[in-house]
């Protein structure tokens, strides 16, 4: 099996010859833009041999002015795919896909609209901590719920359109980087009101225009129950085992119809201390465990920007085991 045939299998839930993988991270600031992110994504997508070739997305939703009140939320304008933000992710995809390994599974990665949200936001004060910066989108929104849904909605049309685009490009399907399942922030009435309905008009989005929909479920704390009809959309689910925490086999039966993808941590254990041996010892006990069917190796979470990248073509060579 080629690489997209064989996460193309475990999608559909059939035999294959091998677990697929699928692994990101963060790059380096002055390697995360223009060519010089090109040449980082290849080189990684060379050293890690991984199924997937993931393209970062640090193109964000831009500082539009100062935000401080729920009423300012106004100033979050109407955006499309003529913003420079988005001609710089739709080059980046370009000159990725030019270069990429043509037999490998792809994936154009859309920040979810909780992230989309708070990216505004992060940018008035680089002091701002997550934890800060998600506090005051709730504060905004109880103070002013309906201009803050209206520019939510906004963003969420652009996203839209974000993944249609990445479809048109040639990309095989989006990674939705989905937050707001944490129970410190929004009640589950919150959630059900502010976040679902946007989330699941960007995934449908990704299934109207032809493509697989990764949903990542990202963060700790979480109330997975919060995402369980969003298995409509998802061909695939990814969330922190380790750090929800929340097991594969609870995954499962929570996600009925999806391919998972994960099993390892991302900040700690064997693929942050290794050895190799004990990289390849863990994958076996994973995949062992979990079994092959309707299974991609994975990760938590993105990987730390300075990992290994001997343990993590390690990880990929024990899947093919």
């Amino acid at each position: 099996m080629t690489k997209r045939e064989r996460v193309i299998a475990a999608i559909e839930g059939r035999e294959t010859d091998a677990v697929p993988c699928g692994f990101s991270l963060h790059f380096p600031k002055e390697q995360a833009y223009g060519a010089a992110a090109v040449d980082t994504h290849i080189k990684f997508f060379e050293e890690t041999d991984t199924d997937i070739l993931k393209i970062m997305n640090e193109n964000l939703v831009p500082y539009m002015g100062e935000i401080n009140k729920g009423s300012d939320y106004s100033l979050v304008r109407e955006m499309s795919m003529k913003d420079q933000f988005m001609q710089d992710q739709v080059a980046l995809v370009k000159s990725i896909l030019e270069r990429c390994d043509k037999d490998a599974f792809t994936l154009g990665t859309l920040h979810g609209i909780t992230a989309s949200s708070i990216h505004p936001l992060e940018k008035m004060d680089p002091s701002y901590t997550y934890d800060g910066v998600r506090e005051k989108l709730c504060r905004l929104l109880h103070e002013d719920r309906d201009t803050v849904l209206a520019g939510m909605q906004r963003i969420a049309d652009v996203m839209c359109e974000l993944a249609k685009t990445y479809i048109e490009l040639g990309v095989d399907g989006v990674y939705y980087a989905a937050l707001g399942g944490e129970t410190r922030f929004f009640t589950d009435e919150e959630f059900e009101a502010y976040i679902k309905p946007f989330d699941l008009q960007i995934m449908k989005a990704v299934k109207d225009a032809g493509g697989y929909c990764f949903l990542h479920i990202c963060k700790d704390q979480l109330n997975m129950e919060r995402y369980k009809d969003y298995g409509q959309y998802a061909d695939v689910v990814n969330w922190g085992v380790y750090e929800a925490p929340y097991s594969l086999e609870e995954g499962r039966k929570l996600f009925p119809n999806t391919a998972i993808m994960g099993g390892l941590p991302n900040r700690h254990g064997v693929l942050v201390d290794g050895p190799a041996e004990a990289v390849k010892a863990e994958v076996h006990n994973v995949v062992n465990s979990f079994g092959k069917k309707g299974f991609i190796l994975g990760a938590d979470c993105t990987l730390a920007t300075e990992q290994d990248m001997g343990l993590l073509k390690a990880a990929v060579e024990a899947a093919r085991e």
